[in-house]
């Protein structure tokens, strides 16, 4: 009954080993309900508006959390 995410606080790898921290990415993908990165939204931790934005994507109120 729980809906889980992961937030992320990356960049976007172009490096050689970028393959490592893909598959890392497509662990927690198949594990979680979500997987929010911060370089592909545009909000880093901590700003507030990163755990609204996961709130809404999630569709849950943060007296559920």
């Amino acid at each position: 009954g729980f809906r889980t995410c992961v937030l992320a606080d990356g960049w976007v790898d172009d490096g050689a080993a970028r393959f490592l921290r893909a598959r890392l990415l497509q662990r927690l993908r198949s594990r979680f309900d979500l997987l929010l990165e911060s370089c592909r939204i545009g909000m880093r931790k901590p700003d507030p508006r990163i755990y609204s934005y996961a709130l809404a994507a999630l569709r849950a109120e943060p007296r559920e959390v």
